[in-house]
């Protein structure tokens, strides 16, 4: 399992060997076809961040050359914010007094239709972690009712086991996002005091068991800014390349979602992920992955969406809300996971886009192909 991996490494991503490299090894590394995992940390050292451009460049060609300059688009639609966790980031931590809801299925599908009516095809589905009020009975429930309204559907949920994963692939889903938020065992077991989620282990090795039951699409990734930041970045990547190697026929992908103002006084003590920070990441990403999509979320503010569209990135989210119950103006409207920075809508999210020379994708036609495919 990937946890092997993890030990392997531990030793070696020191601050002395992050240290320890020089520009020569950045030359080196940007003159090979093939990068490795020691290459990957070469990429996320502190003198890389002198290559910036020429890692920009040959990012840049990447992804054109495996993805064209197509921009896929997708919204989040939260069903619940119930949570028995106590991560101490985010805002529906069992302990916070925030307004708790739950869509029922009519509710759900008034969201989807609200939603659907943007033309956005891709839909992302999210609940807080309480088997309880959102077990994974009511989420397939949920997606039997909207796949009819969504190209793809694609599920952002606490972790699953491989029956469970299955039940939902047999529903309509088709793709799965689940960050590890920090792959540092220590920090992991502070930021997650008390709750199921503590059990790193088993969130670790969600994607093997979402893979493993069928699901065609998982997106990994860590919260950058909870641990030491190359340290994670070097985790998700390797853990994406881990996935692509034992899993050929899933598609992998990478989120780089920086801490965002929630609801609690939560301060990480780890170094902030800078702008600056943030680009070497995207950029060691493509130049390690140059098969996998890259993700970013309305975390991110316009400008900095704008700036970092053409680096390696293949998918938007647009016109997102992270409250329940927001997109069709119910009145079962609950908290919100986090503030987002981009509250434009998908019609000016389209619009920069094609402004920047890309286009934008409403629809997965992989995914529908498939979909299309067994119902036949």
């Amino acid at each position: 399992m990937f946890y092997e991996q993890i030990t392997e490494w531990k030793p070696m991503l020191t601050e002395s060997t992050w240290a320890s490299f020089r520009g020569v090894d950045v030359e080196r590394v940007l003159a090979r076809e093939t990068l490795r995992p020691q290459d990957l940390a070469v990429l996320l050292s502190p003198i890389a961040l002198s290559y910036l451009e020429p890692m920009a460049k040959k990012a840049q060609a990447l992804t054109i050359r495996n993805f064209g300059r197509t921009i896929g688009l997708f919204t989040p639609l939260y069903l619940a914010n119930f949570c028995t966790n106590s991560c101490l980031y985010c805002s529906f931590h069992a302990g916070n007094e925030i307004v708790r809801c739950k869509l029922t299925v009519e509710q759900a599908i008034k969201e989807g239709e609200a939603i659907s009516s943007t033309g956005l095809q891709h839909l992302l589905l999210l609940t807080g972690e309480s088997r309880n009020q959102s077990g994974p009975g009511y989420m397939e429930e949920c997606v039997q009712a909207l796949r009819p309204m969504f190209a793809s559907l694609g599920l952002e949920v606490y972790p699953l086991s491989t029956g469970e994963y299955r039940g939902l692939f047999e529903a309509g889903i088709d793709s799965v996002t689940l960050f590890q938020e920090t792959y540092d065992e220590i920090t992991y077991a502070e930021v997650h005091p008390a709750g199921p989620k503590r059990n790193y282990h088993y969130r670790l090795e969600a994607p093997d068991r979402a893979c493993e039951a069928g699901i065609s699409s998982v997106n990994i990734g860590a919260l950058l800014g909870l641990s030491d930041w190359r340290r994670d970045a070097f985790y998700s990547a390797l853990h994406a390349d881990y996935l692509q190697r034992n899993y050929p026929g899933v598609e992998v992908s990478i989120s780089v979602p920086r801490l965002r103002p929630y609801a609690g006084n939560f301060k990480s003590s780890a170094t902030p992920v800078t702008d600056e920070a943030l680009v070497q990441i995207i950029l060691a990403y493509r130049l390690f992955l140059p098969r996998a999509g890259l993700t970013l979320s309305t975390r991110e503010s316009p400008q900095m969406r704008e700036n970092l569209l053409p680096l390696g990135i293949t998918r938007l989210s647009a016109g997102s809300l992270t409250s329940v119950g927001g997109y069709s103006e119910t009145d079962n409207v609950g908290s919100a996971q986090f503030e987002i920075a981009d509250e434009r809508s998908v019609p000016d999210v389209v619009q920069m886009i094609r402004a920047k020379g890309y286009l934008p994708a409403f629809c997965d036609w992989v995914n529908m192909r498939e979909r299309n495919a067994v119902g036949k």
